[in-house]
This record gives C-alpha cells, structure tokens and sequence, in this order.
C-alpha cells in the first residue's frame, strides 16, 4: 500500500486495544483485552448515566460519559496497562504514572488532524463531564472488573476473589447509589448460563 504523507495514525492506534492484555499478573480462565474492556465500560458507564437520570432524579449526560469512556484507558495503547499494585505501589509511583499517561494522551492528540483536535478533547480527556459524571464513569470502570471477577468464579477460578473483594469495596465506598443498584439488579445475572438468561422469566 503506498504511504499517505498526510494519513494519521490516532485510529489505527485505537485499533491496537485488541492486542493489549488485561490482568497481566492474574491467572485467566479467559483472557481479556483493553478493547474488551473499553466497549464494556463504556456501555455501563451509559447504562449508569440512565439509571441516574430515570431512578435517582439526575441529569447525566449519557453521551458525553460513554464518548469519555470509549477513551478512557486510550493512553495505555502507549503505556500498557500497568497491574494495579504496580500502579498504586506508593504515592512516588502513582503520580509518575499519571503523568507519563498525560504525556501518552498528549501523543494521541497530536496524531489526529489540526481540524479534529478541538472536537475530540473533550472526550480523550473527560474536560466536559461534571464531578458526578466523572464518579459514574469511575463506577462503571469499576463494575467491569468486578464483572470479571464473577466471570472467572463462575470459571472455577478462585485467583479473582481477592480482587473482587477489593473491587467491591472501593465501589461501596464511593457511595454511588447507580453502581449498588446494578449489583443488585444486574450483577447477579452474570453468574446465569446461556439457557438460564434466555429461559422466559
């Protein structure tokens, strides 16, 4: 294929979530990727934003939360996604990584066209959501490995109980009313077989 001096590289480098793995330190019954995950989170993160608008009188905007969160992991196409007790080892280590992920969100930026900068900012960064829809977007990161976490239980695989433990934990503490009423209403059918959720009810 001949070269495109003016071609750019930000969606081919969207493209490689697939390659990257997730749970790099954990034994998996089944691999998951960060494009796995990003399409996961990004859909519960819109799923939260409604249960906050119909159920608890909110004004989430649920397209701007699910366009931050198809974005929200896009600095470790650069940086790889780094195991969270790596990542959170000591304060000295957590603030290095954040800002070699703002550099890697820099790098992203600058691979898109002039023209589209100012029009994909808003959603590489999150700059537009309020601090609530920040928290429900974090809730839906969240769920997600907890989702895993029952995944892999139901696998027989018993090296995510801790993990789902403390996932748990975190998500009851940021007191996220939306993220309590999806354990309750939607976690427990992840543990259901193919036939079980199809059966009529």
């Amino acid at each position: 294929m001949q070269k495109n001096e003016k071609s750019s590289a930000f969606s081919a480098m969207l493209s490689r979530m697939k390659y990257i793995p997730r749970w790099s330190l954990m034994r998996c019954a089944r691999t998951e990727n960060l494009a796995e995950h990003t399409a996961e989170t990004a859909q519960l993160a819109h799923l939260l934003c409604c249960v906050n608008n119909a159920l608890f009188g909110g004004d989430a905007r649920a397209d701007k939360v699910a366009a931050a969160a198809l974005y929200h992991d896009a600095p470790e196409i650069i940086t790889g996604d780094l195991p969270t007790p790596v990542k959170y080892r000591s304060a000295e280590m957590k603030n290095a990584y954040k800002k070699i992920e703002q550099e890697a969100q820099s790098e992203l930026l600058a691979m898109l066209p002039g023209e589209l900068r100012e029009a994909l900012t808003p959603a590489l960064y999150a700059s537009e959501l309020t601090a609530y829809e920040k928290k429900l977007l974090k809730a839906a990161d969240r769920l997600s490995a907890v989702i895993k976490c029952v995944i892999e239980a139901g696998s027989g695989n018993s090296e995510f109980s801790s993990a789902y433990t403390q996932q748990m934990e975190a998500l009851r503490a940021m007191e996220c009313p939306e993220a309590d009423w999806f354990i309750e209403t939607m976690l427990p059918a992840y543990t259901r077989t193919l036939d079980e959720l199809t059966r009529a009810e």
